[in-house]
């Protein structure tokens, strides 16, 4: 049996009892990085110097008995898509100046080190995160830490591979349509994508009311520490919501037993494949018996892939719009056709597929009065080949066709999580998702505990090499 990685909090514990110090385990991250990334390509900039500064003024405070947070000293890494004071936040593309200054931290950015955390450096982004697999002509391919003939997923597939191949305990990602959730899902590891607004964004993402951030980790109590951490306000975000009212290290502890549960294996239009099926199907009948109430259902509404489609593509036509001239000829091909379709519609086509996500918000509003959570799948194929947009051979032309799981509650704005679920019978890692009512990301984190203690499936060496 191979020994698992330790988690950040299995690390913050170390940390105050001496038994390990946040330069040695800067250090095991870094040498997991140099050992490992050569193959995975998780990160695109890895700043030593700047992390094992880091680490030692943490190991400071833990040896004085003055820690700055519950994360304090834990190695992360960040999305380079989040603005980070001192490095340059290139976004996957050959299009943007990295001569600029780079002084100004993202709140995300501000939140980490504010709070103690290690950061490692930027991990990998197709570019402007566009799509759900990660790779890039600046960065390359990004690959899955299981098998590295694998996808990772994306958008922010360089967090997850990271996180899963033990170089940083945690990362923080984007999720527009599912970025957080599929390459969760792919690489065996858990995703939170908050309640919108949650955590504050700074500056705002061209794709709306579409575009969360949040944590990535390897537990689902490291994933509700870091939220801890994410979700402190700032004064540029308009739409930030006000802190919590309590903590999420606290609150994912809440026993769930007794709640209602709908699950929806397909969600009423979905083709999912028979081995994610049947590991999804038996990860839910485990809550049943832990105490979770069930009924199969689906929420009632057909898929909203066209108005997604109208929200994505106008959102990447508003931003490449202020590219430098020339640009249209260097992006990612599959971008320069989401650019053309976005200019193809008017703002009348955008405020129709804008009403319709709000209607789909008041549904599944309405459906949360009479079940707690929604179970889904979180994708419906296990992870497929490195390098392709949609699985070879699938007939499918563009990556929103293979994740009907996720993007329909980006446009509700809702909290939904991927877990483990387990992993089929070639090694491939197969999540479920836990969606919750907005506002509600402790319930959330709550049933994705239980998940957890019933299936502990925990990223061991095998993905970590």
């Amino acid at each position: 049996m191979m020994s698992t990685l330790l988690t950040a909090s299995e690390l913050v514990a170390a940390y105050s009892t001496g038994e390990l110090s946040p330069v040695e385990a800067t250090e095991s991250a870094l040498n997991a990085i140099e050992e490992r990334d050569g193959e995975v390509n998780a990160y695109c900039l890895v700043d030593r110097e700047v992390a094992l500064e880091g680490a030692k003024a943490s190991e400071t405070r833990w040896r004085e008995g003055n820690p700055i947070g519950w994360l304090d000293g834990v190695p992360t890494s960040i999305k380079d898509m989040f603005l980070t004071a001192g490095w340059p936040t290139l976004r996957g593309s050959t299009c943007v100046d990295p001569n600029q200054p780079w002084d100004v931290d993202s709140p995300v950015a501000a939140r980490l080190r504010e709070n103690g955390l290690v950061l490692l450096g930027k991990t990998t982004t197709p570019e402007l995160a566009w799509k759900g697999v990660t790779d890039s002509a600046l960065c390359g391919i990004t690959r899955n830490p299981w098998d590295t003939a694998l996808t990772a997923g994306g958008s922010s597939g360089g967090s997850a591979a990271a996180v899963a191949a033990g170089m940083g305990e945690l990362s923080v990602g984007t999720d527009g349509g599912g970025s957080i959730r599929i390459p969760a899902a792919f690489c065996g590891i858990v995703g939170l994508k908050p309640t919108y607004g949650r955590v504050p964004l700074y500056p705002a993402s061209p794709f709306g009311a579409l575009s969360h951030a949040g944590p990535m980790a390897r537990s689902v109590d490291d994933v509700a520490l870091m939220l801890d951490v994410l979700a402190l306000p700032d004064h540029r975000d308009p739409n930030a919501l006000p802190p919590p009212i309590s903590a999420y290290r606290e609150a994912v502890r809440r026993d769930v037993r007794g709640l209602i549960a709908a699950f929806s294996p397909t969600l009423g239009f979905a083709e999912v494949h028979p081995e994610v099926a049947s590991l999804v199907r038996s990860a839910v009948a485990g809550l049943e018996d832990a105490g979770l109430r069930i009924e199969e259902t689906d929420p009632g509404f057909s898929d909203p892939k066209d108005a997604f489609d109208v929200l994505w593509s106008t959102g990447a036509a508003q931003w490449l719009n202020t590219f430098p001239p020339g640009s249209e000829e260097r992006i990612d091909p599959g971008l320069r056709r989401v650019w053309e379709q976005g200019k193809t519609y008017s703002a009348a086509d955008y405020l129709a597929a804008n009403a319709e996500r709000a209607a789909l918000g008041i549904l599944m509003g309405e459906f949360h009065t009479r079940y707690d959570v929604l179970i889904t799948p979180t994708v419906g194929i296990p992870p497929f080949e490195a390098g392709y947009e949609v699985p070879p051979g699938s007939g499918l032309s563009s990556w929103p066709e293979w994740t009907p799981f996720t993007y329909p509650f980006n446009m509700t704005q809702q909290p939904a999580i991927s877990v483990p679920a387990g992993v089929t019978e070639d090694g491939r890692p197969v999540g479920l998702q836990i969606v919750g009512p907005r506002h509600s990301d402790d319930l959330v984190l709550a049933v994705a505990k239980l998940v957890e203690e019933i299936r502990p499936i925990r990223v061991s060496r095998m993905a970590a090499g």
